[in-house]
């Protein structure tokens, strides 16, 4: 596959087609899309830890271990949900207002961040014609919340892992489904009240059951090079699009 910047118009039109004859006003339309590697280039949840691990006291935190970085790669090969967890409940008594700010600050000092235009450009279509966007995330959903803003999608529309809020500030319980594999279209589901999304996009083998609950559209995309980190999941992925007949891109 070639790099894509843009998506084929004949696809865009046939979106838009659908789209319009889904379009009823007493029925909202859906789409979801996972977010890192799939929306921009780098791992959102992953750039924010680096962040707290720069520039914040992790002495500070609750049950941090000497080598957090390496505690939590191995946590993630292990058992990816409750890695992904850990990392919303490292942040337990810290409001919410700080914790926010920091994943400000981690996007602005991101390496290299870029959109894909080609997303930018599908997602500005599908807002105009009212479809409600969801970025659903195995991230912490406060890491995602800003470069989601880049695309004008509100923080209530970015699902995610995260932990329950008391009295303004974060705790170590879970709220909600852990937003990975299954849990991705559960928790959407939950938010849409069954509703399933006409159109899903994903990059990582974590997304297989969310494009699967797609009713018309699934737009597997990939943009790792082999040798990285996050070429076999993207290539997992890949193989089972083929298997389904989806709609495969490169970036």
């Amino acid at each position: 596959m070639s790099k894509l910047k843009t998506y084929p118009e004949s696809l865009l039109t046939e979106i838009r087609s659908k789209a319009l004859n889904l379009s009823n006003p007493e029925k909202k339309i859906y789409a979801a899309f996972d977010a890192d590697g799939t929306l921009w280039n780098t791992d959102m949840g992953e750039i924010f830890f680096h962040w707290q691990i720069k520039h914040l006291k992790l002495e500070a935190f609750k049950k941090i271990p000497t080598d957090p970085w390496t505690h939590y790669q191995q946590l993630k090969k292990d058992n990816p949900p409750k890695a992904y967890l850990w990392l919303a409940q490292i942040c337990e008594g810290y409001t919410i207002s700080e914790v926010q700010s920091w994943a400000e600050s981690a996007l602005n000092e991101a390496p290299a961040f870029n959109l894909f235009s080609a997303q930018k450009e599908l997602i500005n279509l599908l807002q105009s014609m009212s479809v409600k966007i969801f970025i659903v995330t195995a991230s912490v959903k406060w890491s995602v919340e800003p470069a989601a803003r880049l695309y004008n999608i509100p923080a209530d529309q970015v699902i995610g892992v995260h932990t329950k809020i008391v009295n303004g500030r974060v705790t170590s319980h879970q709220q909600d489904s852990i937003t990975y594999r299954s849990g991705k279209v559960e928790a959407l589901l939950n938010k849409t009240s069954g509703t399933k999304p006409f159109l899903c996009s994903g990059n990582s083998i974590g997304d297989l059951e969310l494009l699967a609950s797609a009713t018309d559209f699934s737009i597997t995309v990939r943009s790792e090079s082999e040798g990285s980190s996050l070429f076999e999941t993207e290539e997992k992925l890949y193989q089972e699009a083929i298997k389904n007949r989806w709609l495969c891109f490169q970036f």
